[in-house]
C-alpha cells in the first residue's frame, strides 16, 4: 500500500458553543468610559444602564488579582484576573470594565490590554473624546490592536462572557486577560475597575455596581541578566545536548524570563511564529529562534533553520543578554516526547492514549499486539518537500521525512508506515507503526533510527494483551 495513504494525519476539532435563544439586556459590556476614571462617565450605575443598591452599596466587591503584587516591570506582560462577587442569592450574572492610566495624568493610557479567551473584549477610544470608540474583539490567533487615533483602551466582558446558562452562577465569577505596561518606567500607574453583579432577569434593575482602583509602582529591585547553564541547550524531547534545525530545543538556566508565558496568543493570523515573547528572545547561530514558552528557569523554542556544527546560543530579556553558550547543530537527533516512566507519547488512530494503566491516575490502556499506533517526537530532520520555516505546518500536503525511519521494539524491527511533520503544529513528527502480533506483555525499549542516528534506548513502551 502507498506509504502516504497509510500515514495518519493529526486533526484538531473545533467545538462551537451553543447560542442562547434568549437575548439578554446588556449582554455585552458598556460603552467606553464606565470604569470609574475621574472625569469620564463614572460607572454603569445609572438609569438606562444598571440600577440597584447604588455604587458599592451592596455586600459584594470587584477585585483585581496581580501575579507580582502591586508592581510592574516596564514592558513585561502580566496576566490579570477580575473577580466580581456578591453573596446575594439573586445575583448570578457578572460583568466588568477596566482601564489603566498614569497616576500623574488620568487621561493618559498606561500600557495595552489583550483578551486571552472569548469572555472579554477590547474597546479603543479617542483620547480627546471617549464617546468615539470601536471594539477590537477576541479572535483566536489574531492580535488585538487599536488605531493610533484611538489609544485609550478598556477591557470588559463580552457577550460570551455573560452567556446564559454557561456563565450564570451565584456567588462570583472571574474574568482573565493580559496587560502589558508601558515600555519604560512611567511612574505610578492606576488601574480603575467597575464590576456589575446582576440578577440576570433581562431587565436593568436590581443590579449592584462595585468599583475599585489599584496603584502599581515600577519594580524597584534590580533584575539580573539571564544566564544559560553549562551544557543546558537540549533536545526538547530527549533533553540530551545538541540542536537540530527546525526542531524543538529546551534551554535551562536562571533569570531566563520575568515570568511564565506561552505563544498561544502570539501566533500570527497566518500561523507566523513569534521570535519574542514578553521581551524574551533567543538566538541560535546568530538567527532568532521561535519562542514557544518562557519561565525563569526554562525556555522552549523551535530552533531556526541554521546549518550544522558549533552554534552560539544566547537569551535576551529586558534585563540584558546572556553570555553565549556553544552547542552542536546536527542533521538528526531523533527522540520521542515522554509520559511518566519514560513512556513515549503514543496514540491510537482515534487519538486515545496508549500508555501503561494508571499512568495518569485513570484507566489508560497500554498498546496491544497488532495495534497501529503513532509515536510523537522531534529531531527527525529535513522533510520532502521542505516544510516552510517560521510558520505552523500547513495541512495541504504531507511533509514526509527526507530519509526513512526504522523502529525496533525490544531490538526487533517493526512495520513502519511512515514518518512526517504533523499539521498544524511545528517541529512535531509523527511516526506510525504496528505493534507486532507476537509481542509479549511487558515494558520494551523502543528505538527509532534515521540515517544511522538512533533515539535514546531508555524509552520504553508497555505492551499488554
Amino acid at each position: 500500500m502507498d506509504r502516504k495513504r497509510k500515514l495518519f494525519v493529526a486533526k484538531a476539532a473545533v467545538v462551537l458553543g451553543a447560542i442562547p435563544l434568549t437575548i439578554w439586556a446588556y449582554e455585552f459590556g458598556p460603552d467606553a468610559g464606565y470604569a470609574g476614571v475621574p472625569g469620564e462617565n463614572g460607572t454603569c450605575a445609572a438609569a438606562g444602564c444598571h440600577t440597584g443598591a447604588g455604587v458599592n452599596a451592596g455586600r459584594g466587591s470587584v477585585t483585581v488579582g496581580f501575579p507580582n503584587g502591586l508592581t510592574y516591570t516596564p514592558g513585561v506582560k502580566q496576566h490579570l484576573t477580575v473577580t466580581i462577587s456578591d453573596p446575594a442569592a439573586t445575583q448570578k450574572r457578572w460583568g466588568f470594565q477596566l482601564t489603566a492610566r498614569l497616576a500623574s495624568d488620568a487621561k493618559t493610557m498606561a500600557g495595552t490590554f489583550a483578551s486571552t479567551d472569548p469572555f472579554t473584549t477590547l474597546l479603543c477610544a479617542n483620547a480627546g473624546n471617549i464617546g468615539i470608540f470601536q471594539e477590537a474583539p477576541f479572535i483566536a490567533g489574531k492580535a488585538q490592536t487599536c488605531p493610533a487615533n484611538e489609544p485609550i483602551q478598556y477591557i470588559e466582558h463580552s457577550a460570551a462572557g455573560t452567556a446564559f446558562p454557561q456563565r450564570f452562577q451565584a456567588g462570583s465569577l472571574t474574568f482573565e486577560f493580559d496587560w502589558t505596561p508601558p515600555a519604560g518606567d512611567a511612574g505610578d500607574i492606576v488601574l480603575y475597575v467597575a464590576g456589575n453583579a446582576a440578577n440576570g432577569d433581562t431587565s436593568n434593575t436590581g443590579d449592584n455596581i462595585y468599583t475599585n482602583q489599584y496603584t502599581l509602582a515600577a519594580a524597584s529591585r534590580s533584575v539580573s541578566p539571564p544566564a544559560i547553564d553549562a551544557g543546558a541547550v537540549l533536545n526538547g524531547a530527549s533533553f540530551q545536548g545538541g540542536i537540530v534545525p527546525n526542531s524543538w530545543l529546551t534551554i535551562k538556566g536562571s533569570n531566563l524570563a520575568p515570568g511564565f508565558d506561552t505563544w498561544v496568543n502570539s501566533i500570527g493570523p497566518n500561523g507566523e511564529l513569534p521570535i519574542s515573547l514578553d521581551g524574551v528572545k533567543v538566538t541560535v547561530g546568530g538567527q532568532p529562534a521561535y519562542v514557544n514558552a518562557i519561565s525563569p528557569g526554562q525556555i522552549n523554542v523551535l530552533a531556526p533553520d541554521v546549518g550544522f556544527g558549533p552554534m552560539e546560543v544566547t537569551v535576551t530579556t529586558p534585563a540584558g543578554t546572556s553570555a553565549a553558550v556553544t552547542a552542536v547543530s546536527q542533521p538528526y537527533a531523533p527522540a520521542f516526547f515522554l509520559w511518566p516512566g519514560n513512556q513515549p507519547v503514543a496514540t491510537r488512530p482515534d487519538f486515545s492514549i496508549a500508555a501503561k494503566n494508571g499512568t495518569f491516575g485513570g484507566a489508560t490502556v497500554p498498546a496491544k499486539p497488532g495495534d497501529v499506533i503513532t509515536l510523537w517526537g522531534t529531531g527527525f530532520g529535513a522533510t520532502n518537500p521542505a516544510a516552510p520555516v517560521g510558520v505552523q505546518v500547513p495541512g495541504d500536503k504531507l511533509y514526509l521525512t527526507a530519509s526513512p525511519v526504522t523502529v525496533a521494539i525490544d531490538n526487533a524491527p517493526v512495520e513502519v508506515f511512515g514518518a512526517a511533520l504533523a499539521a498544524p503544529f511545528v517541529g512535531l513528527y509523527q511516526v506510525n507503526l504496528k505493534i507486532p502480533d507476537d509481542t509479549p506483555d511487558g515494558d520494551w525499549p523502543v528505538v527509532a533510527t534515521i540515517n544511522g542516528v538512533s533515539s535514546p534506548a531508555t524509552t520504553v513502551i508497555t505492551v499488554k494483551r
